[in-house]
């Protein structure tokens, strides 16, 4: 998978929306060390998280499965706009299918699980859904035949408040394997200055 911060809130925005709450503008150091402490302070320590959602982040996320998809649809506070399998799956119409050991070939489409038996039934079903493709059936019905491991992409939107509930949960080694990747590699993804805010939220990654 591969995880592009496309946008952040700088964190003088939510600085300045705590201070907003005593009128302390005066006391800001313009995003420096007092201001971060700020924000940690209140929205981590003394837990008017609230004053965290301030702060979003804008992330573009690829080649993650379809089961993962479903596992990000259970964050509901966050915004998501996927990659259509409507339009988009005529990628499959003029290549040629793959030997159901092809992992390396098959590896552009689908997200392998390093299980033999898993992964050739999954290149099997990729086969399955080019054929029907190939016949004439439209997009709209063939997609019923998608594997679960069938690559996506999608541009994800979330806020600081929500995403330390994300990494807390899906960083946990009872996750999905896969979202344990993916939420490590978001927490990389995060601005240095930022990751302070979710460091505590973070579980460390085994193996």
């Amino acid at each position: 998978m591969t995880i592009t911060l496309l946008h952040h809130t700088p964190l003088t925005i939510c600085s300045n929306a705590i201070r907003t709450c005593w009128q302390s503008f005066d006391k800001s150091d313009n995003g420096g060390e007092k201001d971060k402490e700020l924000i940690d302070r209140v929205g981590n320590k003394f837990k008017h998280a609230s004053t965290l959602e301030h702060l979003s982040y804008n992330f573009y996320i690829q080649g993650i499965s379809r089961a993962l998809l479903q596992e990000l649809a259970r964050h509901r506070i966050a915004s998501l706009s996927v990659k259509s399998t409507r339009y988009t799956l005529k990628e499959l119409k003029d290549i040629e299918p793959f030997h159901t050991k092809d992992f390396e070939g098959a590896s552009r489409f689908l997200v392998l699980t390093g299980v033999q038996a898993v992964d050739s039934a999954s290149i099997e079903a990729l086969n399955n859904l080019q054929a029907i493709l190939k016949s004439g059936v439209s997009n709209d019905r063939a997609k019923y035949c998608l594997p679960e491991s069938y690559k996506t992409e999608l541009t994800w939107s979330i806020n600081a408040r929500s995403l330390q509930n994300f990494l807390s949960l899906r960083s946990d080694k009872s996750a999905l394997w896969e979202i344990q990747n993916l939420a490590h590699a978001l927490f990389e993804a995060l601005p240095m200055e930022h990751r302070y805010l979710f460091e505590s939220s973070i579980k460390t990654k085994e193996g």
